[in-house]
């Protein structure tokens, strides 16, 4: 990492900013002193959040959080009933209707704008439909759908009427939406029978067929034109259904505590963990993430390719846009499509503000050269978030010089599904270094500790939260002792996230990978993250190091790298920037990493490969077939 600071901002930019005008409301003078008062008087901060951010409350609560049953297990905004619709579609509908709350498009370019109000009565359309279909109050509604209007309008018919929405990523196979369907006991779902995807059809009616045999759930099925139908299946057609239904829809008035939402983690370790979020504290959290983290106005248009499978879609792209009142670009296709400048291409003709980018996106658009043309990035772009997973540098700089022009912030955050969104975040006013994750997110009591829970600073340490906060899981679904093991169980009484974090003496915090990321080397505990880094800086677009049994040192580095340069530079690259304790025993060159279809790169299925192992249930995977490419060591 370079010395100093890459990116100084001028003072405007954190004077102007939603998260300056809190620190003044809760009356501070600093994010930092923001962050203290936050620690130590966690409900006054969260009730300021909530009516900063306009949260409707029907009835007010009696109290900001309780954790009488044990800090595992919080209550928030007790006795307060509330639902995320009023203050996410409703008082915009009534206050701004004309304003355009999102702008659709497909591969095939056409798309149009659906204003607030029009949104409202759509969703009250939808919402009457699943009524007539006998769907109410805590019923589980799946969603599996690409990322159309009809997602987000089947997200906000659900709660409106109390319903739980599931949304589940539309590339799942029918094993993995079958699981997920099963967990969460859905009563009806919500799919299309097909999509485009680099110009090609991709149908769905099998998966949906295969996950809802024998099951009694309902589909409600999205035609999509030119795709298989439902022919022969029990089924309901969405334009049928909402057809004959009006759009007046009473919104159902929900206590605070009561589920909003269930979403799965990716299962890489196992089961899929079914998270689940609720009405008021996933509002206040949501509105929180959008106004202070990515400084999101009424004024802005974000572009931000997220599914709504993934906490990022349904944080940035429904709640916390929508809380914050801002409009938002949805897309439905491959971002590199027809050509690599498509997504420059849109930035400019929907004049977008924000621009959300995963750092896997990033390194195809590099290793694509797709940068955008001198001069072509619009003039209205003012922040640029990115989240997923840990970011290299040369993919930094490269969107902080190529994309950013070396004067737009790039806004690195971290969090999780079970988080409900980002813990560590760069701020509105910050200076940066590459790579940097910021600072903990005012309201996040975080710290970095070594085994014995004592801070660290200047090294690396776990990341673990010592408060609750509003978006945090309520347990995991259907698995209250999975959930204590998983968070609550490494170190008493706090939070234990499974990262590995770095907080240097500037105050800024950097990913350090997963501690189950970790490769024991003669007793020298390496970070895959490092590791990786150096392959890359060595001449690979990505890399993944995973670990090998070794009869001399225990375990030894093995590296996989999508590379056009040779085995040796990168195992040279490792050598000089870790040490010759991290030299591979082998490099294996291969086309692309194995990832879940949420961009998570799997090294333990390479490893699984390597051993010789059966690598289980692959359903989760974007690409299954480059396992084919790994053989097992000799």
């Amino acid at each position: 990492m370079v010395p100093g600071f890459a990116f100084e901002p001028p003072r405007s930019q954190l004077e102007d900013s939603n998260i300056f005008r809190l620190a003044r409301r809760c009356g501070t003078a600093s994010i930092g002193e923001l962050s203290e008062m936050a620690r130590r008087d966690p409900a006054r901060f969260w009730e300021e959040v909530s009516r900063d951010a306009g949260i409707v409350w029907r009835r007010p609560y009696h109290t900001v959080v309780d954790t009488s049953g044990g800090i595992q297990w919080p209550r928030w905004f007790v006795g307060g009933a509330t639902n995320v619709y009023d203050s996410s579609v409703a008082r915009h509908a009534a206050a701004t209707p004309e304003r355009v709350a999102y702008r659709f498009s497909s591969e095939g370019g056409e798309g149009r704008a659906v204003t607030y109000s029009e949104l409202d009565r759509r969703a009250g359309r939808l919402a009457n439909g699943l009524k007539s279909l006998g769907v109410g109050r805590g019923d589980v509604v799946g969603i599996f759908l690409p990322m159309i209007e009809e997602a987000i309008l089947s997200i906000l018919a659900a709660a409106r009427i109390g319903a739980v929405s599931m949304p589940v990523f539309s590339g799942y196979g029918g094993g993995a939406l079958g699981v997920r369907l099963r967990d969460s006991g859905a009563k009806v779902l919500v799919a299309s029978d097909g999509f485009d995807r680099k110009g090609r059809p991709v149908g769905q009616r099998r998966a949906v067929e295969e996950a809802v045999r024998g099951t009694g759930i309902l589909p409600v099925v999205v035609p999509y034109r030119g795709h298989d139908g439902y022919a022969g299946m029990r089924h309901v057609r969405y334009d049928e259904l909402v057809g004959g239904s009006g759009a007046e829809c009473a919104t159902e008035v929900m206590d605070s505590e009561d589920p909003l939402f269930i979403l799965y983690t990716s299962g890489t370790t196992g089961r899929p963990k079914g998270t689940v979020q609720t009405h008021g504290g996933f509002s206040v959290f949501a509105g929180h993430q959008s106004m202070y983290l990515t400084d999101m106005r009424p004024s802005d248009t974000l572009f931000w390719p997220a599914d709504v499978g993934w906490i990022t879609g349904l944080v940035w792209n429904v709640y916390g846009l929508l809380l914050a009142g801002g409009c938002g670009v949805i897309h439905d296709g491959a971002l590199g499509y027809p050509g690599n400048d498509a997504v420059w291409g849109m930035l400019r003709r929907y004049g977008v503000t924000i621009f959300g980018i995963s750092p896997t996106a990033v390194r195809m658009l590099r290793r694509n050269g797709a940068e955008p043309p001198r001069g072509s990035m619009p003039g209205s772009l003012r922040l640029i978030p990115t989240t997923g997973e840990p970011i290299d540098e040369e993919s930094w700089w490269w969107l902080f010089e190529k994309v950013g022009m070396g004067r737009i912030p790039v806004a690195n955050l971290s969090g999780g599904t079970e988080v409900g969104g980002a813990m560590l975040s760069v701020l509105p006013g910050m200076k940066l270094k590459p790579c940097t994750v910021g600072m903990p997110c005012p309201g996040m009591d975080l710290d970095a500790v070594d085994e014995d829970g004592a801070p660290v600073v200047g090294r690396r340490g776990y990341l673990v939260v010592r408060s609750p906060w509003p978006a945090m899981t309520r347990g995991l679904l259907n698995d209250e002792e999975g959930y204590l093991r998983t968070y609550w169980s490494r170190i008493d009484g706090v939070w234990f996230h499974g990262d590995y974090v770095l907080r240097d003496g500037d105050g800024l915090w950097y990913m350090q990978g997963r501690v189950d990321d970790v490769i024991n080397v003669s007793g020298h505990r390496l970070g895959t993250a490092e590791i990786e880094g150096c392959a890359v800086a060595g001449g690979a677009s990505e890399a993944a190091a995973v670990s090998v049994p070794d009869g001399i040192t225990g375990e030894a580095v093995v590296v996989f790298a999508v590379a056009s340069c040779s085995e040796e530079d990168i195992a040279d690259a490792i050598i000089r920037g870790v040490g010759p304790i991290a030299r591979p025993k082998a490099v294996i060159r291969i086309s692309e990493l194995p990832r879940t279809r949420t961009g998570k790169i799997m090294r333990r299925l390479l490893r699984l490969k390597l051993l010789g192992r059966p690598t289980g249930d692959l359903s989760s995977l974007e690409n299954p077939r480059v396992l084919g490419e790994v053989r097992p060591l000799e």
